[in-house]
């Protein structure tokens, strides 16, 4: 995820980043612009279509489809945006719960070998979601207090080894029944953050909806030049590329953001947020 400082928006508008879509959408750009010039040449030298009165009014009907097309990008871009700050929201919630299920066990266990453990395994369970979620095998970054199986659910294996933990203190005496209840509420948490995790990364948009959306851009920017020429000329070029450049643009922003737990720039700071919460569970049961 990019930090800036958004009152510098001035700044914005002459700066490209990677993850800006003029430059994925460059290439298409250059291509529109040489069809609406063809288009453009053709009517306006040799099909003498200009001539025609019924024809000049083809524009309108963009203006109705315009309408109709901002109506489904905003939809999309909602939506997407949506999925991203559910996310964000999940990953607040494992955060709160990592550090009060860490405040717990610092004043229900004493012995410092059972809170070394704990100290291990809490912020192992983040860096195993973070892993499962962008399907990354690389857990080199678990700190390795099990023997753990890489090729089964790896936060479902640690979720059930800190209740087998806690369970075992239960029995030999170390905690109350009480006691027990409340980390296993905070256990059982962290399964439901699974989840929701696993429900927002597993169900993208309909396929046939984001078909749709990209049908419906294409065949509208590809008929501009029919109908803008005859009053615009060859101005319809860098008009033609800026309308794709704008409704291109919110297509690519909601198909990056819809799945928020990836490695691109706009995506949310997975690493930020796993390096917190094991530095502040180290901070507690230390």
């Amino acid at each position: 995820m990019i930090n800036y400082n958004p009152k510098d928006w001035f700044i914005f508008i002459f700066r490209f980043s990677k993850s800006d879509t003029f430059r994925q959408l460059l290439p298409l750009l250059i291509m529109v612009g040489i069809y609406a010039g063809f288009i453009s040449f053709l009517e306006n030298h040799y099909l003498q279509l200009s001539q025609n009165d019924n024809l000049k009014n083809v524009g309108l009907m963009h203006s109705v489809l315009g309408f109709v097309l901002s109506l489904l990008l905003v939809f999309r871009t909602n939506t997407a945006y949506d999925r991203w700050w559910e996310g964000r929201k999940v990953w607040g919630s494992l955060t709160n719960v990592s550090r009060n299920l860490a405040l717990k066990l610092q004043a229900c266990v004493k012995d410092q070998e059972t809170r070394s453990y704990f100290r291990q395994m809490i912020p192992n369970f983040a860096f195993a979601l973070k892993n499962h979620l962008r399907e990354n095998e690389d857990y080199q970054e678990l700190d390795p207090v099990l023997d753990l199986k890489p090729e089964k659910h790896l936060p479902n294996q640690i979720a059930c080894a800190l209740f087998d933990k806690v369970n075992a203190l239960h029995q030999q005496g170390a905690l109350t029944t009480a006691q027990l209840l409340v980390l296993d509420e905070e256990i059982k948490t962290l399964t439901e953050i699974t989840g929701a995790s696993e429900r927002i990364k597993n169900t993208p948009i309909p396929f046939t909806y984001s078909v749709f959306i990209k049908k419906f851009i294409f065949f509208y920017v590809m008929t501009l030049p029919f109908g803008w020429s005859f009053s615009m000329g060859y101005y319809v070029i860098p008009v033609v590329m800026l309308i794709l450049y704008a409704m291109a643009s919110l297509e690519l922003i909601a198909e990056e953001i819809e799945n928020p737990f990836g490695t691109d720039d706009n995506d949310l700071p997975l690493d930020q947020i796993c390096t917190n919460i094991r530095k502040h569970v180290a901070e507690l049961l230390d």
